[in-house]
């Protein structure tokens, strides 16, 4: 084999490689309302695909937009802190940057245990008008959990596809 072709051979592995490690949509683990006003966990995938980016300091790089946001907060959790029972205050991402959660729901066994990082952004969307309880969020690691909340502009959800009830899992986070 020649060293041209095998130069040819190793950029495309390189090329597909790039393109693989790079996600088409994002999914993110929901806290929905289902008919009943019951608050439900759901795995969802977003419409809004990833794009590359043309930014100066990101060109190349992917991003999928979430929606107009609003008055954003960042929040420090204690160690083993208990939020107890509660409805979204807003439709909301909630980015878990560092620690751990744990979401339960009154009425169901099914739980989501998001760690703090890449993979901590939830939509949070049972909001009272949508869900009679809500859900329960506990915060049981020794180590403080940082949140950041993002309310979207008028609770617009966004446009997003149901996967499977229940929370994503880990290899399902990005697809």
């Amino acid at each position: 084999m020649s060293l041209t072709v095998l130069f040819v051979l190793l950029q495309a592995l390189v090329i597909s490689t790039n393109l693989a490690a790079s996600p088409k949509t994002l999914n993110i683990t929901a806290i929905s309302a289902n008919a009943e006003k019951q608050s439900t966990l759901e795995c969802w995938q977003l419409a809004a695909p990833f794009l590359s980016s043309t930014t100066a300091g990101t060109s190349g790089a992917v991003f999928a937009q979430l929606g107009e946001g609003g008055a954003t907060s960042y929040g420090i959790l204690p160690p083993q802190f208990d939020g107890g029972l509660h409805n979204a205050p807003a439709v909301q991402w909630v980015s878990f940057t560092a620690g751990k959660a744990v979401i339960s729901l009154p009425n169901s066994t099914q739980t989501a245990t998001v760690y703090g990082g890449r993979e901590g952004l939830i939509l949070a969307a049972d909001t009272k008008n949508v869900s009679t309880l809500g859900h329960r969020t506990t915060y049981p690691s020794n180590h403080t959990t940082v949140a950041i909340q993002i309310p979207l502009e008028n609770n617009a959800i966004p446009l997003h596809s149901i996967l499977h009830p229940g929370a994503c899992v880990k290899y399902e986070e990005n697809s």
